[in-house]
């Protein structure tokens, strides 16, 4: 019964912006690691960005920083992406992924994802 749902991609301009939103739903947020992923046209996934569960500590890969921000709203049960200054590179399908804290087996979930196309 846990999901996740991905929303807010589309078609933008480079230099321009977008808000990615995760809406989680059954399963209680604060016993989750948050991240964001994405994968490119014949790239593997990377990860993206990471926020903690417990006194939120916040990861971002190198070529993001700067540039994207994440945060949860556990009460909305719902993990935000926001993205400006997009560029051509940043063009992927961006994927929510929660893994539980709260067992030694850390059992994940994974969205369908969003896609997100940055072209002039």
């Amino acid at each position: 019964q846990v999901q996740l749902v991905e929303s807010g991609g589309g078609l933008v301009q480079p230099g321009g912006s977008l808000k990615l939103s995760c809406a989680a739903s059954g399963l209680t947020l604060t016993d989750y690691y948050m991240s964001w992923y994405r994968q490119a046209p014949g790239k593997e996934r990377e990860l993206v960005a990471s926020i903690s569960d417990y006194r939120p500590r916040t990861d971002y890969a190198d070529f993001v920083k700067g540039r994207f921000t994440i945060w949860r709203d556990d009460v909305d049960s719902r993990v935000y992406l926001q993205m400006n200054r997009l560029e051509s590179k940043d063009t992927a399908v961006y994927y929510c992924r929660a893994r539980y804290t709260r067992a030694f087996s850390g059992a994940e979930y994974w969205g369908q994802g969003t896609r997100v196309t940055v072209s002039p």
